[in-house]
């Protein structure tokens, strides 16, 4: 899967900021390019991660799902 990320320097904090804007804007940073990548790669994957089923209470009288947290 191929996700566009835009990647920052912020120099006040001096930092690279990597957001993806079509997986909700979803956003992580670094000292290097290369760091900042790679946490965004890890939040993806836990955004994109299922919810355990433990957390999830599907009562047949709604067709709502509630998610404990």
């Amino acid at each position: 899967m191929i996700i566009r990320a835009v990647l920052e320097w912020d120099d006040e904090v001096k930092a690279f900021s990597a957001t993806c804007p079509e997986l909700n804007y979803i956003s992580s940073c670094g000292d290097t390019k290369e760091e900042a990548i790679a946490n965004l790669k890890e939040a993806i994957q836990l955004l994109l991660e299922p919810i355990p089923e433990h957390l999830v209470n599907t009562d047949k009288k709604f067709d709502t799902v509630e998610v404990v947290i």
